[in-house]
């Protein structure tokens, strides 16, 4: 009987392994001696150079509260990766902080930030020849920018979330992060004392872990999850927990799996896979942020995604998770009911997920899900079910029209309206903006402009949490619409659109609005429109001078002249 022959893969999009060779295991030969003299001194016995070599890229460090425990967790997976036979070697890479630099100059590099992350460990897994990769992240740039490193270099690699935090407490009830932005805008319209806003701001952060609400980085674990490239479950655990220590181990463990049966990263991120993601974010109530970073992780896996595709899945996944910002409930408290595969079961058993893509456990997410049940602790009332949604389709509304050609993102919960019509305040930067809006200037019907923000403009394309913060705290949040080519924070909710393209400073339409112009803004029609006549918004753009760089060295600089749209995920590599 003739002999089957295997069909050959398509070959794939050219990665960093289509040229480079992995220097281990293969480390006791002659030619290798130099390379194990290296490694005796950092722990590596004899047996050790036949085994798979699992690089850990910890992304610990004391800038934040949200990373500050993840050298703890990088050992659990090291301790994981040696059960299981490998060899795990910890290395870390950098991180930044959003909550800290938010407002700021500083905040330009936070994007930034993403691509570093992702430049480092790609140069360390592939420099020292690294077979397998557990990456941890616990904060919003660092968690895609572990994924985009795990795509590029398509090595078996699994991601680990480093946690929620607890929820802090003052006067009964729970603080975080965002409740300290709204407080400052509280404080400035005088419906806040000095000593209650000092009393928000240092019960707000109780210990490590991210940002506690389905704001990015839990957005981004829960979608990581989804897109199988984590543990089941793991999004939904706290920072501080035997769940989240167990979880690490496990990773290290699951790893060397995957390199035994070679299932690797590109395997795992699909456009199925990529589906899934933004099936959960869209149930999750997400960040607007998760559409940038899954089209970053996308392009680094070779998958065609854009962000017509959240509009597509929006139209027929509802929004069921009552978290916030925009909802009332913490993380912690979807922790508490059971935590993310309930919902994941939901939404397989109403074919609104794919169950035949694979994930790092080596599984189906079908076959992950088997033994779930499809409902969570009765009287429950975080998760609503898919007859009773918090809204009937997807809140990441994708807006087009003549001030948005190529794409803008808006965050519609149903609770602002979904439609806006007012008068322009234009604003060259966020600092700008946010003087006017605690000044008093800002009233009911205006449209805030926020312009030279995005990726090359700003460069940096920063997170306006603290204009959203101010004006919900002044009690605006009905009543006034932000637009920019910048981005928002997971904690901004209100009439808000951002990722506005062409930007600004590449002489998109927001280039040429002026004070006084008439704007609509409209989540049903999905349009955004600039009520000009087509002759005065030539004669405008023909005016238009594009302004200097802010900078012209530097890693800021470098960044502007590679970065692409934010319509394509803002990432630096797609067009070299």
């Amino acid at each position: 009987m003739a002999k089957k022959t295997a069909k050959k893969k398509p070959a794939a999009k050219k990665t960093v392994e289509a040229h480079r060779q992995f220097s281990s295991p293969m480390l006791d030969g002659p030619d290798r001696a130099p390379s194990r003299a290296m490694l005796y001194p950092v722990g590596f016995k004899n047996e050790d150079f036949k085994k798979s070599i699992i690089g850990v890229a910890s992304t610990w460090s004391m800038v934040t509260p949200c990373n500050m425990h993840i050298d703890k967790l990088a050992k659990e997976s090291v301790k994981g990766a040696d059960a299981a036979g490998g060899k795990g070697v910890e290395f870390n890479t950098i991180t930044i902080s959003d909550g800290i630099s938010m407002g700021t100059e500083g905040m330009k590099y936070s994007l930034v930030s993403r691509e570093v992350i992702a430049d480092s460990i790609e140069t360390v897994v592939g420099c020292e020849g690294m077979d397998g990769i557990v990456a941890i992240g616990g904060c919003d740039k660092n968690m895609p920018g572990c994924l985009i490193a795990l795509a590029r270099m398509n090595r078996p690699g699994i991601f680990v979330y480093g946690g929620t935090i607890k929820p802090g407490c003052f006067k009964g009830e729970d603080v975080d992060i965002v409740s300290v932005f709204e407080a400052v805008g509280q404080h400035s319209a005088g419906k806040m004392d000095d000593k209650t806003l000092d009393g928000v701001t240092e019960t707000a952060i109780p210990g490590p872990g991210s940002c506690g609400g389905m704001y990015t980085a839990n957005t981004m674990g829960s979608a990581i999850e989804a897109l199988g490239m984590s543990l089941p479950n793991s999004s939904a655990q706290a920072a501080v927990s035997d769940e989240k220590l167990m979880d690490c181990f496990d990773a290290g463990a699951a790893v060397v799996n995957l390199i035994n049966n070679n299932i690797r990263p590109r395997d795992i991120m699909t456009k199925k896979a990529f589906e899934n993601a933004i099936t959960m974010v869209t149930a999750l109530g997400g960040s607007t942020n998760a559409v940038l970073h899954l089209l970053g992780i996308a392009s680094a896996a070779g998958v065609k995604l854009s962000i017509d595709d959240f509009t597509r899945i929006g139209k027929r996944v509802p929004v069921l998770a009552d978290l916030k910002p925009s909802g009332a409930n913490m993380m912690m408290k979807l922790v508490e009911i059971g935590g993310t595969l309930p919902l994941m079961k939901m939404l397989l058993n109403a074919g609104l997920i794919h169950g035949d893509c694979m994930t790092v456990t080596g599984k189906t997410v079908k076959q992950n899900l088997a033994k779930v049940k499809s409902s969570y602790p009765a009287g429950q009332t975080i998760i609503r079910s898919l007859k009773k949604p918090i809204k009937k389709d997807g809140h990441l509304v994708i807006l087009y029209g003549n001030l948005a050609p190529e794409g803008a993102v808006a965050k519609i919960s149903g609770k602002e309206g979904l439609t806006f019509n007012g008068s322009a305040k234009v604003y060259d930067s966020e600092e700008k903006a946010m003087t006017a809006i605690l000044g008093g200037k800002i009233k009911k019907g205006d449209v805030i402009v926020i312009r030279m923000e995005g990726p090359k403009g700003g460069p940096g394309m920063r997170e306006m949490l603290g204009p959203t913060g101010a004006i919900m705290g002044a009690g605006l949040g009905k009543d006034v619409a932000l637009i920019t080519d910048g981005r928002f924070s997971g904690g901004s909710h209100g009439f808000v659109i951002g990722h506005v393209t062409p930007e600004a400073f590449v002489g998109g339409p927001l280039a040429i609005v002026k004070n006084g112009d008439e704007i609509t803004i409209d989540a049903e029609t999905r349009e955004m429109t600039l009520h000009i006549t087509k002759k005065e918004m030539a004669a405008r753009q023909k005016k238009w001078k594009q302004p200097k760089p802010r900078y012209t060295t530097g890693v800021l600089a470098k960044y502007a002249k590679l970065v692409n749209s934010a319509s394509q995920g803002a990432v630096t590599d797609a067009d070299l």
